[in-house]
């Protein structure tokens, strides 16, 4: 493409001497001869250290926010926002022909994103995802290719995200749900796009080493519906209801009078009613836990508002197999015990799992518990998720989550603050060690929950990311149970 033309189409119309362009970079390793490299302000590092770094490597024009000496270039006052036009215009606009569906909030944005897209293809309609767990297109999942293999990003750097709308563009897709984080909204990652539909999950605290404070973050989230055409807003939270009182735009809420629960099914799951308008819908999910509820209907109630018809999104819903990472059972025949994956990171993730569990436990069931804290992240939520673990699991197992640069010990002691001497514990830092020792020590319909990971298959230490697959660990853990009380027997 011409740059004359790039930038025009970027919205950022300045003289400059044409040329064509081969590509649109903010990572100075990616660029290739003819390239346009967008000079970035990062956490790290300033993307203006790295402009001679990209000249050398054949980039012929740079995007700035103050003068590059030696380099064609164009000043601009916010170079993340440039960036997300120019890869936009750059991928010919993905999106301008689709129906982009847009889901944020703390928690919950993966089992809403994923239920909604599994509900649409069941409808027949042309779909992708772009989320935590996956991108893909009517099924085909796409390859993810993030330049910083550490970042793991539920909504793309520009580069990655607009070149994942056109390729689903080139697929015929006709709708797009996408998981939409406070970073992506606060980095302009998604400046450009315009959302027909954006879902309100909820807003309880996280990222607060990011945003600073409940305030900011919230703000962030709120930037999502002044983009769109219609909000689809949970107001079961108190964000919630503050949200459907300041959104401006045409919104659905789902509240407490949307929501009967009809019969709680233990593991096999919930039956509820949903009411849409002047409809009532029947459905059945067959993931446990009363979190996966307001996903469903949160996801159901955007999807008749797509033209979805009713009988539709409830079978969909009822043949919904669940999220990887997201209350998934680990299973092994035979096995004596109930063993599930979570995603839960957040101290209200973390409440919501045991509280649904709690539930629909048997009585003489126990709940062991094993959860650590990401390191170079919300130092402020380790205390609390120690107060909720002793508080409502039978024993907790305290262990390593992705630390990081941070000591894991330190991270330990953080979450130690918060625990209930009295209440039983312990701290096993290799998160394998801990994982079978859990598994070892439970009774018999006892029921071990592996909190914080979900769907991840590493554990981030250092700067390494290494291999690390709690679903092979936990089954092989299972197994030597199993064969164990064979022997004993």
């Amino acid at each position: 493409m011409r740059l004359q033309r790039l930038l025009e189409e970027a919205g950022l119309r300045q003289a400059v001497e044409d040329k064509e362009i081969t590509g649109v970079t903010a990572d100075s390793r990616r660029v290739r001869e003819g390239m346009l490299f967008v000079a970035l302000r990062g956490q790290r590092s300033d993307g203006f250290a790295h402009i001679g770094e990209a000249l050398k490597r054949g980039a012929t024009f740079v995007v700035s926010e103050r003068q590059a000496a030696g380099a064609p270039h164009i000043v601009v006052p916010n170079a993340r926002r440039a960036l997300a036009y120019l890869c936009d215009a750059w991928y010919g606009h993905p999106t301008r022909d689709m129906c982009l569906i847009g889901v944020t909030g703390t928690n919950g944005k993966t089992s809403t994103a994923e239920m909604l897209y599994h509900i649409l293809r069941c409808a027949g309609y042309s779909c992708g995802i772009i989320g935590t767990v996956s991108v893909s297109c009517n099924g085909e999942a796409f390859p993810i290719c993030a330049a910083d293999p550490l970042a793991n990003m539920t909504t793309p750097e520009p580069e990655e995200l607009y070149a994942q709308l056109a390729a689903m563009r080139e697929r015929g897709a006709a709708y797009a749900v996408m998981e939409v984080t406070s970073h992506a909204l606060a980095l302009e990652r998604v400046a450009p796009l315009r959302f027909q539909r954006a879902l309100f999950t909820n807003l309880t605290p996280d990222h607060l080493d990011f945003h600073i404070d409940m305030e900011s973050y919230y703000a962030e989230k709120r930037k999502l519906f002044s983009k769109c055409e219609v909000a689809v807003l949970s107001t079961l939270s108190d964000y919630g209801a503050r949200l459907s009182a300041e959104v401006t735009v045409p919104q659905i809420a789902v509240g407490r009078g949307s929501i009967t629960v009809l019969q709680q099914l233990g593991v096999a799951g919930t039956r509820f009613r949903l009411a849409v308008g002047e409809e009532c819908l029947d459905i059945l999910i067959t993931v446990p836990g009363g979190v996966f509820v307001e996903n469903a209907a949160l996801a159901a109630t955007a999807a008749l508002s797509l033209g979805v018809d009713s009988h539709t999104a409830t079978e969909a819903l009822r043949a919904f197999g669940g999220v990887r990472g997201r209350m998934e059972r680990v299973t092994v025949p035979g096995a004596d015990i109930s063993v599930f994956l979570d995603y839960a990171h957040t101290p209200d993730a973390l409440e919501r799992l045991l509280q649904g569990v709690r539930q629909w436990r048997a009585p003489e069931a126990r709940i062991l518990l094993l959860f650590g804290c990401g390191g170079d992240r919300d130092r402020s939520k380790r205390k609390e998720m120690g107060q909720i673990a002793t508080r409502l699991a039978d024993l907790t197992v305290l262990t390593s989550d992705n630390s990081r640069s941070e000591e894991p010990a330190m991270i330990l002691r953080d979450i130690l603050r918060g625990i209930d001497k009295e209440k039983a514990y312990t701290v096993i830092p290799d998160r394998r060690e801990a994982i079978e020792f859990a598994i070892r020590t439970a009774r018999s319909g006892d029921i071990v929950l592996l909190a914080g990971k979900g769907h991840e298959e590493y554990e981030i230490r250092g700067d390494a990311r290494l291999p690390f697959s709690e679903r092979e660990i936990a089954m092989a853990a299972l197994i030597a149970r199993k064969g164990g009380e064979e022997h004993a027997r």
